[in-house]
């Protein structure tokens, strides 16, 4: 499980560390992290939020350069593609994947906070065999399990029990 970051966590080296093994991920599976593609992952790294990709343009737009909508939409098709990120249905975003190269086949769920737009990536193996079986008794082939659920994360909520204290 990949929990909410702790609010002194050392996100530049958590995004270094995940930026390097995207690298070694692509290597791996014989792609190439193109400049572009790279330059997405890295904004989808700067935070532990989901960005939309409007959103990734506009940044890389800010940038300096002059970045088409299908320049981004391609990147990000590359890196969903991947399992290096992940499309958040419910939000119309994306977000880093903090496991890359997992399977979404085996489900993947994804606890967003509603006050601070954080997210957080966990696999639960027997919430997946469950959804599998219940699946195979009607024969229905699934291509992915991915469950996005709204709450607060652990900082808002006690943030919130500390203004009504």
């Amino acid at each position: 499980m990949i929990p909410f970051p702790a609010p002194d966590h050392d996100h530049r080296r958590c995004r270094q560390s995940a930026l390097d093994r995207a690298e070694a991920l692509c290597m791996q599976q014989g792609a190439r992290l193109t400049v572009a593609r790279r330059q997405v992952l890295e904004i989808l790294w700067e935070d532990h939020r989901p960005v939309s990709a409007y959103g990734i343009l506009h940044r890389l737009n800010e940038a300096g350069g002059r970045v088409a909508p299908m320049a981004v939409y391609r990147a990000l098709d590359f890196l969903v593609e991947r399992g290096l990120a992940h499309r958040l249905n419910s939000l119309n975003a994306f977000v880093a994947c903090s496991d890359a190269g997992h399977s979404v086949i085996s489900g993947v769920w994804f606890f967003i906070c509603s006050r601070c737009g954080q997210v957080a990536e966990t696999q639960d193996t027997s919430i997946a065999r469950a959804v599998s079986s219940a699946a195979d008794r009607i024969g229905f082939a699934i291509s992915a399990q991915i469950v996005e659920i709204m709450g607060v994360c652990p900082d808002c909520f006690a943030s919130s029990v500390e203004e009504h204290s």
